[in-house]
């Protein structure tokens, strides 16, 4: 069982940023493709972005290419967002996901384990 929680949330203005950490509590991080999906009220979880196993790849929403970018640490089972120029439309709560295959997947079905989530709220 790979538990992940997220951290690095809270309220920031337009323009502004924020990083978001999602520790992983097992000893085999390094072999978990992982992800960071997005949900707003009233809308369904989309994918933001994702990273191979080994970091070398990395895949993002149109919506966020050149604002965010994704890392991974395997020696500190750690993953992290830094988000930078965020927009009130980045408003959401934002879930890491681990993935046995590997790989960088946009699918949600296709993460085995998820954390808890934290918000990010952007103002205007």
């Amino acid at each position: 069982q790979v538990q992940l929680v997220e951290s690095g949330g809270g309220l920031v203005q337009t323009g502004g940023s924020l990083r978001l950490s999602c520790a992983a509590s097992v000893r085999t991080f390094s072999i978990y493709g992982m992800g960071w999906f997005r949900q707003a009220p009233g809308k369904e979880r989309r994918f933001v972005t994702a990273i191979s196993r080994s970091g070398d790849s990395t895949y993002y929403a149109d919506s966020v290419k050149g604002r965010f970018t994704i890392s991974r640490d395997n020696a500190n089972n750690t993953m992290y967002l830094q988000m930078n120029s965020l927009k009130p439309e980045d408003t959401a709560i934002y879930y890491c996901a681990a993935a046995l295959g590997g790989g960088y997947y946009t699918v949600p079905r296709i993460y085995d384990y998820w954390g808890q989530g934290t918000q990010v709220t952007v103002s205007s």
